[in-house]
């Protein structure tokens, strides 16, 4: 694993010959032309019950397939919640039964996270060159076009850099006071020299993501339904968790695992209230793994003792809050441009969404405030 990222790229087709994974393919490559001409609903409704089955994939247990099963039905299946100027809410069986089997697997709720939306959902364009935003496209979409690629492929690019910081993490969660002075700073270094690189990468989303487009093509489609006042009655998943509606957090960067192993790591803590709530509840969304990563970083790191008597350690360590510190403070400003500010231009083609809610489902500028400022205050004078 490189960082969180998959040791190997994902699949971007099935291993196997299945008449129902190929239709699922098939879907999900036209989902843009389905959502343009509006014909994604008649598409799905007119399938017989067993024509999305994943069955052949979890009897061999094909990890690559499966995890782009998830991805797909996925992307399928918030294409049917939110492709229509009102929001469905109600799976027909055919989508929700195979979307909750393949999500039960992965160990994660039926619903589009930030695994299947960028960490699953990616190949080289050129297979001879390293990951970077000149040589990584998209498997799935739902709109296409270069704003909503450009949005994703950041991220994709945003965690293959942290490698080096997810890799520092884990061996400086392993220090103790017997461990060299040198050994901390050069990890510490390593991981300031990272989130330099994650923030050089992150300050290039307005190159070619306009934030007039995310608003209005691309964040329409990434909602949850937990907290959500378009579906304030849940999803029902036809034939799933006895018809009850089912209330699961939208696609978000909170589901990212870097941030919260830093966390972890460097023993940021945040106070305990509704956004130390929320953040924990977003590891339900991440793929095991990796929320048994950060559990772990949070249950050994005792980074704060290594630096009671070094100064040389103490700056060090300032100088990786202030690269996290950096990271927040941009995301905030870009909540600022790409949803505050375009949800006060009256378009009415536009669906945006809620003003004030993120797509996980929170009030987002006050919540990327306070993870902004709480990292300042913990450097160490």
């Amino acid at each position: 694993m490189k960082g969180f990222l998959p040791s190997k790229a994902p699949a971007t087709s099935y291993s196997i010959e299945s008449d129902s994974c190929n239709r699922i393919e098939e879907i999900c490559n036209k989902l843009p032309k389905l959502l343009l001409t509006g014909k994604i609903h008649t598409t799905i409704n007119q399938l017989s019950k067993n024509d999305l089955s994943i069955k052949q994939l979890l009897v061999n247990q094909l990890s690559q397939d499966l995890k782009l099963a998830m991805s797909q039905l996925s992307f399928i299946a918030h294409a049917y919640i939110w492709g229509d100027v009102k929001p469905h809410g109600k799976l027909p069986e055919v989508l929700a039964k195979p979307w909750v089997e393949v999500a039960t697997h992965q160990g994660r709720p039926p619903i589009l996270s930030y695994a299947s939306y960028c960490l699953d959902n990616w190949f080289l364009v050129n297979k001879d060159e390293e990951i970077s935003l000149e040589n990584v496209a998209l498997i799935n979409n739902f709109l296409g076009g270069v704003d909503e690629d450009w949005f994703v492929t950041i991220h994709v690019c945003i965690e293959d850099a942290a490698s080096g910081a997810i890799d520092a993490c884990k061996k400086i969660s392993q220090c103790n006071n017997n461990s060299s002075e040198i050994d901390v700073l050069n990890l510490f270094k390593q991981i300031e020299g990272s989130m330099k690189k994650v923030n050089a990468i992150f300050a290039r989303m307005p190159e070619k993501c306009d934030p007039y487009v995310y608003y209005h093509r691309v964040r329409p489609f990434i909602f949850g339904t937990k907290d959500n006042p378009d579906l304030k009655k849940g999803l029902v998943y036809e034939g799933q968790f006895d018809n009850k509606p089912q209330f699961f957090r939208g696609e978000t960067g909170a589901q990212s695992s870097i941030i919260p192993s830093l966390d972890g790591a460097l023993q940021i803590s945040h106070t305990k209230d509704h956004l130390r709530h929320y953040l924990n509840e977003m590891r339900d969304y991440m793929p095991p793994k990796h929320r048994n990563f950060i559990s772990e970083l949070e249950n050994t790191s005792q980074v704060k003792k290594l630096l009671e008597s070094s100064k040389k350690l103490t700056d060090k360590y300032n100088d990786c809050l202030e690269e996290i510190r950096v990271f927040r403070s941009m995301h905030l400003e870009y909540a600022g441009t790409y949803i505050h500010k375009q949800s006060q231009i009256k378009n009415p083609f536009g669906r945006g969404g809620s003003t004030i809610t993120g797509t996980g489902g929170t009030p987002f500028m006050s919540y990327l405030k306070k993870h902004r400022d709480e990292t300042e205050e913990q450097k160490i004078d």
